[in-house]
């Protein structure tokens, strides 16, 4: 299976925090950076190519066909696609049955921290029980 990775940092947050429960976020996190070389074979898929309610919360199903396919063919390490919360940058999947898989290198994961606000709680305030 694809594992999607967006570039970059920034767009990687973004991506992986409006996923999550705003009511119990975890504490626990950590960042890690893939170094993916040149020589990294990739393909892209455009806007254009993407249904036209590719960008509902719903994710259309022909999305998973996109990915799924583009793992079944195996032609390719990386498949860039158009980012749903800012369309002119781009997510990644990563086909780790591909041969060049091999060549991205992952950095030690370090923590992650964030600012409790983008949950709508002061610095410091946790969850109260039942709430």
């Amino acid at each position: 299976m694809a594992r999607p990775f967006p570039k970059p940092r920034m767009l990687a947050l973004l991506e992986y925090f409006v996923h999550l429960d705003k009511d119990d976020p975890p504490a626990d996190l950590v960042l890690a950076i893939a170094k993916v070389p040149d020589e990294v074979s990739g393909e892209r898929v455009e806007v254009g190519q993407l249904p036209a309610n590719w960008r509902d919360p719903a994710a259309p199903l022909e999305l998973t066909r996109i990915g799924d396919e583009f793992v079944r063919k195996g032609e390719n390490c990386l498949l860039l696609v158009p980012s749903v919360l800012a369309p002119d940058e781009n997510n990644c999947l990563i086909n780790p049955e591909h041969p060049d898989f091999r060549r991205i290198v992952l950095r030690q994961p370090e923590p992650l921290t964030y600012d409790p606000r983008m949950f709508g709680r002061r610095r410091g305030q946790r969850k109260r029980p039942g709430s």
